[in-house]
């Protein structure tokens, strides 16, 4: 088989959450672009549905589907949607994330209900999605979490609830590939490092110009929504069938 066609998805049914803006929609537009269906599930349905709308007009297969991802039921309902629209789910990428607490605040600082908040949205929406996605995968697949650089750095001031929230992100990853190769399930990570996001603009933005962060990035630019679709398409395709467990990072040189 020729390399490039071990990173066909044509047949595939990939569902993204957070698939409205940046990464997420970054991310759906590679996996279509590369074959598969996608399901497309955020919180604003404007957006999910817009991007959807775009697919389907380049020729892909696209259903959106509004849903809370710290909500049990609503994961469920999208579950059940993407089985009813295209029959099974091959393919689920955990994106939905963010800086949904206090901001700009020391770790010390935040209230008990801000990183509740942060640690519901970055860790356990994450856990609860790849628990219920894996069990509607009953022909094995692959599961693929947005993760972040944070994760790895010796203290993240300003965003502590974050990074601790992906370090467990990377550790589950982990984890779930163990638990679940039974299954022939591959469960991977990627790590992002600065990306021209809201959250970043909300952030960061508030400090620095965009330019000024791009100039910290070793390889002198943003992260773009294709690097990340690209990574994922490798992640979800055959081209990866040897790899699991992993945390990819794609940061242009940032740690």
């Amino acid at each position: 088989m020729a390399i490039l066609d071990l990173f066909r998805l044509d047949g595939d049914v990939a569902v993204v959450t957070g698939a409205g803006t940046g990464i997420g929609r970054g991310i759906a537009l590679g996996l279509s672009e590369a074959g598969a269906a996608v399901v497309l599930a955020a919180r604003r349905e404007k957006m999910v549905e817009e991007v959807a709308a775009g697919i389907r007009e380049a020729g892909g297969k696209a259903l959106a589907v509004a849903t809370d991802v710290t909500d049990a039921a609503q994961v469920e309902h999208l579950i059940a949607a993407a089985v009813e629209e295209f029959g099974k789910i091959d393919i689920w990428v955990n994106n939905a994330g963010g800086m949904q607490g206090e901001k700009n605040v020391l770790f010390r600082q935040h209230s008990p209900e801000s990183v509740e908040k942060i640690l519901g949205l970055n860790f356990m929406a994450v856990w609860q999605c790849t628990s219920l996605a894996q069990a509607a995968m009953s022909e094995g697949g692959r599961i693929i979490n947005v993760s972040s650089i944070a994760a790895n750095m010796p203290g993240t001031p300003f965003n502590g609830p974050y990074g601790a929230a992906k370090a467990a992100v990377n550790h589950m990853t982990k984890t779930f590939a163990t638990e679940l190769v039974r299954k022939k399930i591959r469960v991977n990570a990627i790590a992002p490092g600065g990306t021209d996001t809201e959250d970043l603009r909300e952030t960061a933005g508030l400090y620095q110009d965009m330019d000024e962060i791009a100039k910290e990035v070793p390889l002198g630019r943003l992260g773009r929504d294709e690097d990340f679709g690209a990574a994922a398409v490798y992640l979800a395709s055959r081209a990866s069938d040897w790899v699991t467990g992993t945390v990819l990072t794609v940061s242009g040189g940032q740690n």
